[in-house]
């Protein structure tokens, strides 16, 4: 292994023309044999979800050599189809991280070699854009360039369906095939950009697609009286956290009538440093630090942020005594679906197959909320793509009305022009809701705590455990394998009454009969405790984690966090127990 390690970074050292960030990265890691390890001991792996990594030299990085593998593998795939599918082409757009740009462009060259037709942003766009992009101009394909919410040190490559969801696991499972074949990462070909500029074979795209997709993003808000009389004076604070929604979501807010919001400065700078929030994730407390500072002097309502590609969004709300308590991206999706399903109903528009599409680590909250207003929940695995297809099902065979998408890790979806989380969409109607409970002399957590009296008290802990290193799927794939070789059965004193092995398809109640789950197959178990409680667990698809999801439920707020914080006691038992078995 280690020889093998050896050659591969001296293949890397003795091409020639090599970029100086990667000629940089080589000469620091030529005498530190465990960096060299993790550089070239494995290849990025490809996924439903495309790929991500650190960005560096090496076979487990991110540069240009890997993206041009990603692309080619995508463009080889593209070859197998009819000539007229091949030239609808392919969408490309781009965050605000280093090199994204520059692996944008490289994967245009990469498929206008295969002399397919590529239309590649002019500059830095939304994930939901490039989603709508894909489906505005009839593209076969998409690619992303994002590491979303992650540090820094890392970029990605995410691969988009004709629909304008992450592409399908059949098409996927192909393009990761042909990825693999063409192991030899300096020979895969390019076309200069110019001479694809000259052919029309690469295409620029920028304001005329903004202007279809903020037209679509102005039907999102309902009530346009109350945002003329309430939204356009309330203060409240966003920031893009140095990303993608810096433009497209400003010019959103103001196209709706919300004429008094604060950016944050500092952070309205599309900054591949992110040097004022080393995570810019807006599940993080320290990621609205900025905000809280501007709020409290503009005496904002309330502090919403986008993640660097603009996907996923968080919100902060003022308390009486001036401070900003945060919402959980679960609180955030059930105020948001209370407020969609009340104004359909008191306007007459609450369709009779209305359904709402979460993933089964959701809240269970927002599907007490949508029974309710007789409106169906519809779980599926997690991953937006899975409510992407939901939402294609429902379209093609007529037999639901999508009223509204989320996941719990901040992702929601309004409107179906899209086909992943869109944070620009949810900006907007999330201020709308503000509006809203500001019209009664109320906050947005306010709001939250009425749903909690009347369906009662959720709370929820997702506990990550990061296992990096070569041998970190090993041990990942261990802890798995632990709790289906020895089953729960009880979990902080309260008995199992089911579990569900997604991967197998089974359900399991507790008298030991069986039923089968119609879900695709995946690596994730999920247990329903006596009282109400949950507990799921998953491998991340992007990040070397294993995931435990648990949501709790009470009568009061004071009981609910004991009782989390009981569970979670446990839960930190459990694992590890699992990780040292």
């Amino acid at each position: 292994m280690k020889d093998t390690i050896k050659e591969a970074y001296q293949q890397w050292v003795q091409q020639p023309n090599l970029p100086a960030d990667i000629l940089l990265d080589l000469d620091q890691m030529k005498t530190d044999s465990n960096q060299q390890e993790d550089a070239f001991g494995t290849f990025l792996s490809f996924g439903t979800a495309g790929m991500r990594g650190i960005l560096g030299a090496g076979t487990n990085r991110m540069n240009i050599f890997t993206v041009r593998q990603a692309a080619e593998g995508l463009a080889s795939f593209m070859d197998t189809l009819d000539e007229a599918t091949r030239k609808r082409g392919v969408a490309i757009s781009f965050d605000s991280r280093y090199h994204s740009k520059e692996f944008a462009h490289e994967s245009a060259k990469v498929l206008g070699y295969h002399h397919i037709p590529t239309f590649v942003f002019d500059d830095i766009r939304p994930t939901p854009e490039l989603s709508f992009a894909v489906r505005h101009l009839h593209t076969y394909a998409g690619i992303m360039i994002t590491a979303s919410h992650n540090p820094k040190q890392y970029n990605g490559f995410k691969i988009y369906g004709e629909d304008g969801g992450q592409m399908p696991p059949k098409e996927s499972d192909l393009i990761t095939s042909y990825i693999r074949k063409n192991s030899d990462v300096f020979a895969i070909k390019v076309t200069p950009e110019q001479e694809l500029r000259e052919a029309k074979t690469m295409n620029l795209i920028g304001e005329d697609v903004d202007q279809a997709y903020l037209a679509k993003v102005k039907t999102v808000n309902i009530d346009l009286d109350l945002i003329k009389k309430v939204g356009a004076n309330m203060k409240f604070v966003y920031t893009p956290l140095h990303g993608t929604g810096k433009i497209i979501a400003r010019r959103a807010l103001e196209a709706a009538g919300f004429k008094n919001y604060v950016v944050v400065p500092e952070q309205t700078i599309a900054d591949p440093e992110f040097p004022t929030t080393p995570f810019p994730n807006p599940e993080f407390p320290q990621a609205f630090d900025l905000a809280k500072e501007l709020g409290k002097k503009v005496a904002a309502d309330v502090l919403i942020a986008s993640d660097p590609d603009a996907d996923r969004l968080g919100c902060a709300v003022r308390q009486p005594d001036g401070n900003y308590q945060l919402l959980s991206g679960n609180q955030i999706a059930s105020v948001l679906l209370n407020y969609i399903l009340t104004a359909k109903k008191n306007a007459g528009d609450l369709p009779a197959d209305g359904t709402i599409v979460k993933s089964i680590v959701s809240t269970d909250l927002a599907v007490k909320i949508a029974a309710s207003f007789g409106v169906a929940t519809n779980n599926v695995l997690t991953g937006f793509k899975f409510i992407a297809e939901a939402i294609h099902h429902y379209e093609t065979e007529h037999d639901h009305t999508f009223l509204f998408g989320f996941e719990e890790s901040f992702g929601y979806l309004i409107k179906p022009f899209v086909r992943d989380k869109d944070a620009i969409q949810t900006v907007l109607l999330l201020a709308e809701v503000a509006a809203y409970y500001k019209n009664q002399g109320k906050t947005l957590y306010d709001g939250v705590q009425e749903m909690f009296q009347k369906y009662g008290y959720y709370a929820e802990k997702t506990i990550a455990k990061e296992f990096d290193g070569l041998d970190g799927k090993d041990k990942m794939a261990h802890i798995l394998a632990e709790l289906r070789d020895n089953p729960l059965t009880e979990i902080n004193g309260h008995k199992v009454i089911r579990h569900a092995d997604y991967q197998s398809s089974i359900l399991t109640d507790q008298d030991g009969k069986t039923s089968t789950i119609s879900l695709p197959k995946s690596n994730v178990l999920k247990y329903w405790l006596d009282d109400e409680t949950w507990v799921a667990v998953r491998p991340s698809g992007t990040e070397p984690k294993v995931k435990f999801y648990l949501e709790v439920v009470d009568k009061s707020q004071k009981a609910v966090d004991a009782k989390l914080n009981s569970y979670v006691d446990e839960l930190d038992k459990l694992i590890d127990k699992l990780i040292n078995n």
